[in-house]
């Protein structure tokens, strides 16, 4: 197994976390930036008022992107698998 591969197999599972978490981020950034908007335009400064939407945002989105989140770690894990063999010193 050579250096290439290592950073190959490394450079895919940073892509893989970074897709798989990119709907709960941008979610969670989307319901935040709108919560902002709306404690700036009614002045409200509660800090704590942004937790609860964004986590159930994040829940909801969860629940609907779980599959295929699993799906895509189930993809990389077997493939990955799969090379093991091919994989020697």
């Amino acid at each position: 197994m050579s250096t290439g591969d290592v950073i190959d197999i490394a450079v895919q599972a940073v892509w893989l976390i970074l897709k798989c978490s990119a709907p709960m981020l941008i979610s969670s950034l989307v319901v935040g930036l709108i919560i902002s908007i709306f404690q700036t335009v009614t002045s409200i400064q509660e800090q704590t008022l942004t937790f609860v939407p964004k986590l159930l945002v994040i829940l909801l989105v969860l629940v609907i992107c779980g599959d295929w989140i699993l799906n895509n770690i189930v993809t990389f894990i077997q493939d990955l698998y799969s090379k093991f063999g091919t994989m020697t010193r």
